[in-house]
């Protein structure tokens, strides 16, 4: 790559308007292409939802320093920002405010990226052609020449559906007018929606939860209001979390509070519900898991997906992408948070050397470098864009670098078998050379020998 690179962000969220910020400080020139109207448009669609992570995590290191003169107040670092706070905060300073704002386009949705001059089968040389970005605008279709690529679109706009087997259950289409996906705001902007009502909230992550703690909340003051819990596993309990062991108090206390409400019958509990079937139910809705629609069901007025979000590679087409089957992480990444296998809540820093693909100077990055899984922070994605970022700048040894330590969540899983974490850290404790471990005993595996992830 020559000098002066010019280096492509697909998504100004928080993880895109870092990579910005590390790329304008490595004397490079950043476009952040962001689909939405204006900076952090997927925030805004979940800014009445609290982050269990402090400001002190939420706050990318070069951004920070391109608000300094701005005048910025950086918030208590020990307090938790909601969405809108973070947006209101942060990410609008940042974006409007700072020499970012010369840097991003919005309502700028990218619809293809490939080589210039190469399609996906040609090899010879290809490292050399810069990527083409096409987009779309109020103007028409544009076209972007980069010599490096960051996609950090997230997944916010691709939920996963309510079907048990990744698919849309039957009927999920016809029946879109009673079901909404993630986190609504059930107290605040879709209240009369929800108040007053039979409302069925699917998954066990913590959108559910926070969802259903709110529903609960809101029976409390109208009533009527009724949440069940529609739950695909058999064991509730996998939803409360870590507790006192959480080293984020915040995602401990939310866990904790969840567990109490369900203690108290506060919430109606299906579980193993595998959704297969929506229909009409003279005029509400009939939720049915079994082979057929008449088998088990539950009888609602609403019914909330929060079953977790896929990434959506529609526009990667003609990139050399490896990617894990299972999971759609890069294939470096994926075995440390293979929730099947391994789930701390967190895992270990990562940047450049786990996210590259078989397309030298393309990197996914942030939410949806995780493919499918459920586990990231905001932390994760700041340390892997400067990571990124240093390797782009032909800094290696910077890439290489490990410069964050991540809290546990005080709940491991080994295997598909949950257990409480020592205080210590999880699977044994932190590993002592956490750029070549997960934990203490991962590093014992490797060290015998062992590849992928020793402590499952």
């Amino acid at each position: 790559m020559r000098d002066g690179k010019m280096v492509a962000i697909v998504g100004a969220g928080p993880v895109g308007l870092a990579a910005a910020a590390h790329v304008l400080a490595r004397g490079m020139s950043p476009v952040v292409l962001e689909a939405g109207p204006e900076a952090g448009h997927a925030i805004r669609q979940w800014q009445h939802v609290q982050l269990f992570s402090p400001w002190e995590y939420n706050i990318d290191k070069a951004a920070a320093r391109l608000l300094a003169p701005t005048g910025w107040n950086s918030p208590d670092p020990q307090s938790y920002p909601t969405g809108g706070e973070l947006l209101d905060r942060y990410l609008t300073p940042l974006a409007t405010r700072t020499p970012l704002r010369e840097a991003i386009r919005t309502s700028s949705r990218v619809s293809a990226i490939g080589r210039v001059g190469f399609d996906k089968a040609r090899t010879r040389g290809r490292e050399q052609a810069p990527f083409e970005i096409r987009y779309r605008n109020g103007r028409g279709p544009e076209v972007l020449r980069a010599d490096a690529v960051i996609d950090t679109s997230g997944t916010w706009f691709s939920p996963n559906p309510a079907g048990s087997n990744g698919l849309p259950a039957m009927g999920e289409p016809e029946c879109a007018g009673r079901v909404a996906y993630g986190m609504p705001d059930v107290r605040g902007a879709a209240r009369s929606r929800y108040a007053g009502k039979t409302v069925a909230v699917l998954g066990a992550g913590h959108s559910a939860v926070g969802t259903l703690i709110d529903l609960v909340h809101l029976a409390g003051e109208v009533p009527g209001t009724q949440p069940v819990w529609l739950l695909r596993g058999a064991d509730p309990a996998k939803a409360f979390g870590g507790g006192r062991n959480d080293k984020l108090a915040a995602r401990g206390e939310l866990g904790s509070a969840f567990a109490a409400l369900v203690a108290a019958g506060k919430i109606r509990i299906e579980t193993e519900f595998g959704v297969t079937h929506l229909s009409d139910s003279e005029g509400r809705l009939k939720i049915a898991a079994g082979a057929l629609s008449g088998a088990r069901h539950v009888i609602a007025d609403e019914l909330i997906v929060s079953t977790g979000f896929r990434p959506d590679f529609s526009f990667l087409s003609e990139l050399r992408l490896r990617l894990d089957p299972a999971i759609e992480a890069p294939v470096a990444l994926a075995p440390l948070i293979d929730p099947n296998e391994h789930s701390c809540g967190t895992v270990r820093p990562h940047g450049a050397r786990e996210l590259a693909h078989d397309e030298p100077g393309f990197y996914l990055a942030g939410m949806k470098s995780y493919g499918r899984a459920p586990t990231f922070l905001m932390m994760t994605g700041y340390e892997q864009v400067r990571s990124i970022v240093a390797d782009i700048a032909g800094d290696k040894r910077a890439a290489a670098r490990v410069e964050l330590v991540l809290p546990e969540t005080g709940v491991c899983t080994r295997g598909g078998l949950e257990t409480a974490a020592a205080a210590s850290g999880c699977c044994g404790g932190p590993a002592k050379d956490v750029s070549s471990a997960c934990c203490a005993a991962d590093e014992t595996a490797k060290k015998s020998g062992a590849s992928g992830c020793g402590c499952s």
